[in-house]
């Protein structure tokens, strides 16, 4: 089990290092300021365009993509210490075209579009020229066991006719179009009653009613609610195979849980760097706040538990290179429980350390302690993937 890196994938981190420190954290005040100044808070300012536009043009893009055709054809493990990277910086994603919900719908679209579909969709999105949103998560059932999903798309003819209410559609505002999980046999079996289909968000029918305000925020790209009302759409926009769409989304969810903890990792990780610095510096008591017992105890459990979950994220991403993302299922399962339990620990322990600071917004860990929180239930609740983590480790010894 080796996670060194290639020759080709340490350059491309070294470049990435390097433009962190160049452009982007020097910029993330820069971004703030010009989103306020609009008044609009999912305005994308031009900070924004402009650190895209560099890029792009060093080649710092889309680096998520394993396929070399469409992508930087990089392996799993390979992209995980650059997904570490970007998620120390809450503008990061953006700027390298590698953020979700995108991410997971250019997989998709890769693994199942057709050409027709790749042409029209996922080229735009690879090229940076549009945004999308996945519409899953509904109100009125639980996201936990999606089997109830309630969103139904009827056949007329060559044309689908979708009903149903969604929420938490992150990135929704400026997006060109949904992926939606509908349900086309709703009498089938449990995990063969959905479909996934893409819908332009400019369909007649495509009500996008609010951005759901979260810990008293609600900007980007939102996590919108949006109602679907006799919204037809060809039966050309289904993707992959009619009543295959559970088989997608888990197909979409192995990547999308590595790259969602090397993220939480990165911010992990950018918390300790401050918490540290700040007890180096700030005196209470006679002293320096590291040279205080309790603080001592937060730095040391802090470094202890970041290591282990980027060891355990790596082992889950070498896993899925090296055999298949059905293999590496429990390790994914695994590493969504402990990755972001790990980051609300250290993200607490740095909003301890900070004090007063740490409450406010002047720096980023009150932010990611808000937008973090929500991981321990994104993409599957912490007490499911602990219900099938028990049930695959019984089953081996039944």
């Amino acid at each position: 089990m080796l996670f060194e890196m290639s020759d080709r994938a340490k350059m491309i981190e070294e470049q990435l290092l390097r433009f962190m420190d160049e452009h982007v954290y020097p910029n993330e005040r820069a971004y703030e300021e010009q989103v306020h100044e609009s008044g609009d808070p999912h305005f994308e300012p031009p900070i924004m365009k402009e650190l895209r536009a560099k890029a792009r043009g060093i080649g710092l893009w889309n680096l998520f993509l394993p396929d070399a055709e469409w992508g930087a054809g990089l392996t799993n493990l390979e992209y995980t210490p650059l997904c570490e990277i970007m998620g120390r910086s809450p503008i990061a994603p953006r700027v390298f075209n590698c953020q979700a919900p995108d991410t997971g719908n250019a997989e998709i679209l890769l693994e199942f579009g057709t050409d027709a579909q790749k042409e029209q969709w996922l080229r735009p999105l690879l090229d940076g020229d549009v945004r999308s949103c996945f519409s899953m998560t509904e109100p009125e059932v639980s996201g936990a066991d999606p089997t109830g999903l309630r969103t139904r798309a009827d056949r007329e003819g060559d044309e689908y006719v979708i009903n149903g209410h969604k929420w938490y559609t992150s990135g929704a505002i400026g997006s060109r179009f949904a992926i939606v999980m509908a349900a086309t046999n709703p009498d089938g079996a449990p995990h063969e009653r959905q479909s996934q289909i893409i819908v332009p968000t400019d369909t007649p029918g495509f009500n996008l009613i609010r951005a759901v305000s979260v810990m008293g925020h609600a900007g980007g790209g939102g996590h919108c609610e949006i109602r679907y009302e006799n919204c037809r759409v060809p039966v050309a926009n289904l993707l992959g195979p009619e009543n295959g769409g559970f088989m997608i989304a888990q197909a979409r969810l192995g990547p999308g849980r590595i790259h969602h903890c090397m993220r939480c990792i990165g911010v992990a990780e950018r918390a300790f760097e401050i918490m540290c610095k700040y007890a180096n510096d700030r005196v209470a008591f006679g002293g320096p706040l590291g040279e205080k017992q309790f603080v001592q105890e937060w730095v040391a459990t802090s470094r202890m538990e970041i290591d282990q979950a980027r060891l355990l994220t790596l082992h889950a991403a070498w896993k899925m290179d090296r055999f298949s993302k059905k293999e590496a299922r429990q390790e994914i399962s695994m590493i969504k429980v402990v990755v972001p339990n790990m980051m609300m620990q250290v993200l607490d322990r740095a909003i301890q350390c900070l004090g007063s600071l740490g409450m406010s917004d002047d720096t980023p860990i009150a932010a990611w302690w808000r937008h973090g929180r929500s991981m321990r239930i994104a993409d599957g609740p912490d007490e499911v993937h602990k219900m099938v983590i028990a049930r695959r480790e019984l089953r081996r010894f039944a």
